[in-house]
């Protein structure tokens, strides 16, 4: 099982109050845990990455086990914690400013 953080709005338009917890079949990849996190929540669906390209959207940051994963691909598969749902996968919403 494994265990995904999102932001707040993110929680908020999904209506859940903590952790998602998702079943996937290995190798657990961000491609993975997106595509299922849409089919779960469809709401989500082009708010963490684009409808066309689904490229992760700018604003947005992944991270897995205290690393950022943002630039990392999709496809790579993530680390074991991960996989074994010992840590959760975060979405971030990033901030920008001066």
């Amino acid at each position: 099982m494994i265990r995904v953080a999102l932001p707040y709005h993110l929680r908020n338009l999904a209506q859940i109050d903590k952790e998602v917890t998702l079943q996937l079949e290995a190798p657990v990849t961000q491609r993975a845990i997106i595509d299922e996190l849409e089919a779960t929540y469809p709401m989500l669906r082009g708010t963490i990455r684009d409808h066309n390209t689904q490229q992760r959207r700018a604003f947005i940051r992944f991270f897995a086990c205290g690393e950022d994963w943002s630039h990392v691909s999709a496809d790579a598969p993530l680390p074991e914690p991960i996989a074994s749902g010992t840590e959760p996968f975060r979405i971030i919403g990033a901030l920008a400013g001066g």
